[in-house]
């Protein structure tokens, strides 16, 4: 312990030594007074910034959001009966029209069936008539001629079915499209569900895309949307569908935006960027390099009030263009800091020297 404090004032002893070197070997130099320096920052100039006075104009809101084509109409189109395949007429990559066949299954022994049903209705017909004229001369009772009335609706029914599977042997589009899957081949069995074909209909092509809760309440049914493709194509569609139940993850709206796509020129499962069109507001144009964060993290402006001191006014991008950003949030008439922005703090006082701007803003000294 008695050494410890033994170091402990030796060390301190020389601090003490140094600091006394110091003061007397310069005697000469002016010791500083504190007062006089404080004096003389206050004597100081105010900082230098350049401001240019800028107005809003009307503009309107856009709403850029990404989404993906995809088509009207997708069918799995399947077998209502079982057999071998024995023809495939079209192709993977074929368009067809609605009621063109897309595979055809053996008829086997369905034909010979609907010849027996045909006979069996002709049959039935007869002894119904028959029943209806022994009925009229008193000969036959009513319950008898009834039955003959249930063997004829019996046999209408068996001939219907057995149509049915005849025309079923066929299996046609519901639709039409193109073709994108063919599963079966010819010498398949299919059985009852198994899938002929994969049909599309992409006109008109569908863009999906993700609309928030703050926005959706602006859209409406058949307004004009913007859509650029992945592809490079420059299109025109209309707003079709607006969903009613946003998502349980993301809490957007699903919103469908209907293109013309006669050729079949537009894939589906396409990167889309649309341009939505949204309500008129008054924005100023200013140059992105001027937004700056307060204190609690908000984007923002500095500008000077008419005292010049600074303000910063939060504000919200509302469209980003080659030629700068528009944003809202701020006054009508706006003195805003373009140069020196970055030196200032909120509240400060400024010498503000204003400028004529040719890119942003028109100054009115």
């Amino acid at each position: 312990m008695r050494n410890n404090l033994k170091v402990a004032s030796s060390f301190a002893a020389l601090v003490l030594l140094w600091l006394a070197s110091g003061l007397f070997s310069e005697s000469e130099a002016p010791v500083p007074n504190l007062l006089d320096e404080m004096a003389s920052m206050s004597d100081s100039s105010l900082p230098s910034v350049v401001v240019e006075e800028i107005r809003s104009e009307s503009r309107t809101r856009r709403r850029v959001l990404r989404g993906k084509t995809v088509s009207k109409h997708t069918a799995s189109v399947s077998s209502e009966i079982s057999g071998i395949l024995v023809s495939r007429p079209v192709e993977r990559g074929a368009r067809v029209s609605k009621g063109q066949v897309l595979c055809e299954i053996a008829i086997d022994d369905r034909a010979a069936l609907v010849s027996e049903a045909l006979a069996k209705r002709v049959q039935a017909e007869i002894e119904y008539d028959g029943a209806l004229a022994l009925q009229g001369d008193n000969l036959l009772a009513a319950a008898q001629v009834a039955q003959a009335a249930a063997r004829l609706e019996s046999a209408k029914a068996n001939l219907l079915l057995r149509e049915l599977d005849l025309r079923r042997t066929k299996v046609t589009a519901p639709f039409s499209g193109v073709i994108e899957t063919q599963p079966l081949v010819v010498g398949d069995f299919a059985r009852v569900g198994d899938v002929c074909a994969t049909l599309l209909n992409l006109d008109p092509i569908l863009v999906e895309v993700s609309v928030s809760e703050q926005d959706v309440g602006a859209l409406r049914l058949g307004e004009t949307a913007s859509v650029r493709m992945s592809t490079g194509h420059h299109l025109e569609g209309t707003v079709s569908f607006i969903g009613s139940q946003s998502d349980d993850i993301t809490r957007t709206y699903l919103t469908e935006i209907a293109l013309s796509n006669p050729d079949y020129e537009i894939r589906a499962g396409l990167t889309a960027v649309v341009d939505l069109p949204g309500e008129a507001v008054r924005a100023h144009r200013v140059s992105p390099s001027l937004f700056t964060l307060n204190d609690e993290g908000a984007l923002g402006l500095r500008t000077i009030n008419r005292a010049d001191r600074v303000e910063f006014y939060p504000v919200a991008i509302i469209e980003d263009s080659a030629d700068g950003a528009w944003v809202t949030g701020l006054p009508e008439r706006t003195r805003l800091i373009t140069v020196g922005h970055e030196f200032v703090a909120e509240g400060q006082i400024v010498d503000a020297q204003e400028e004529m701007s040719e890119e942003f803003g028109v100054s009115n000294r």
